[in-house]
């Protein structure tokens, strides 16, 4: 489970967001349980039946307007009222300055409250992709991710087999390296996942009798980029007798990540292979299916519809036949 405090995001956003601390710092470790965002207009009124009391609030314009215009008795009834569920935080937008009564009360309760110089709205946007991301389902996989030609190439297989290799030559060709041997993979939304580097590892590469090489610093800034959409997962593996590979391409096979389904290439090695141009290859196959054009597929339809004009020949050639 994700484990973050209001401190967290108030230490990493905090000069982003230009935000600024109006409580003490007694409720700073309060955990943020959801990626949800509220803005608890309904709660100040009085409406708290199905109060989004676990998320982040946040207060704009409307809302400190409305508290402001309160007569005292009934101003402080509904901070009270507000601050008796168990927020994690407040965050108050566009600079504005809170009534001094739910400053005392949060304080008392150990509620932080965040000021912001950010509108509402572009603040809301900003603050939600965060909690997108901090929230979002990832994993660290083994293999080796490259843009080649703007598809995000996975390449997975035993240790040892050539991914860093393969796409080493990718990068010399003028691809990008985007992570060697372990990469963080996170999901967006419902089908997006987009593969970044561990921290440590940046983007170095091993390689098999040369050791560890920084590929920024010997083919140039270009050669590398932080993240990459995932798309197509590569699988190296030592070719097999028994094994009976796709030589078609009608059958689509797939693999799941993060409950996500990726099209899966699989490429037997075999001395002499290209597997760079392979690679290449596989990536521009798969903008070609983007745009709606299947090779496999229309060949498949082409040979089929020639069948059945030589059955319809050579059926009209046995009719003529009999009527003779």
């Amino acid at each position: 489970m994700v484990k973050l405090t209001v401190r967290d995001l108030f230490e990493e956003k905090g000069l982003i967001y230009g935000l600024k601390l109006l409580t003490d710092e007694a409720g700073l470790e309060k955990p943020i349980s959801t990626e949800e965002i509220h803005r608890p207009g309904l709660a100040l009124a009085g409406f708290t039946d199905r109060f989004s009391s676990d998320r982040v609030q946040i207060l704009g314009e409307t809302e400190i307007t409305y508290l402001k215009g309160l007569p005292p008795d009934r101003q402080q009834q509904s901070i009270k009222k507000f601050l008796s569920f168990d927020l994690p935080c407040i965050v108050v937008t566009k600079g504005l300055e809170p009534p001094p009564v739910l400053v005392q009360e949060a304080n008392r309760r150990s509620v932080p409250i965040i000021q912001t110089s950010q509108g509402t709205t572009r603040f809301h946007h900003f603050l939600n992709a965060y909690l997108e991301n901090r929230f979002a389902p990832q994993t660290s996989l083994h293999g080796t991710l490259a843009d080649v030609y703007g598809v995000g190439l996975l390449f997975q297989g035993r240790s040892g087999i050539g991914k860093s290799e393969c796409v080493l030559d990718l990068v010399e060709r003028g691809h990008r390296l985007v992570a060697d041997d372990m990469v963080k993979v996170l999901r967006k939304g419902n089908e997006v996942l987009i593969g970044t580097g561990h921290e440590n590892l940046r983007h170095h590469m091993e390689i098999r009798g040369l050791g560890i090489i920084d590929i920024p610093s010997i083919f140039g800034i270009r050669a590398v980029r932080l993240r990459k959409r995932i798309e197509v997962v590569v699988q190296l593996e030592e070719w097999r007798d028994d094994t009976d590979y796709d030589r078609t391409g009608l059958d689509e096979n797939v693999t799941t990540i993060l409950d996500v389904q990726l099209p899966i290439v699989t490429i037997p090695l075999v001395p002499g292979k290209n597997i760079t141009v392979l690679s290449e290859v596989a990536a521009m196959n798969h903008l070609m299916k983007l745009y709606g054009h299947h090779p496999a597929r229309r060949f498949n339809k082409r040979l089929i519809k020639m069948t059945r004009r030589k059955k319809e020949v050579a059926e009209y050639l046995d009719l003529e036949e009999d009527n003779e």
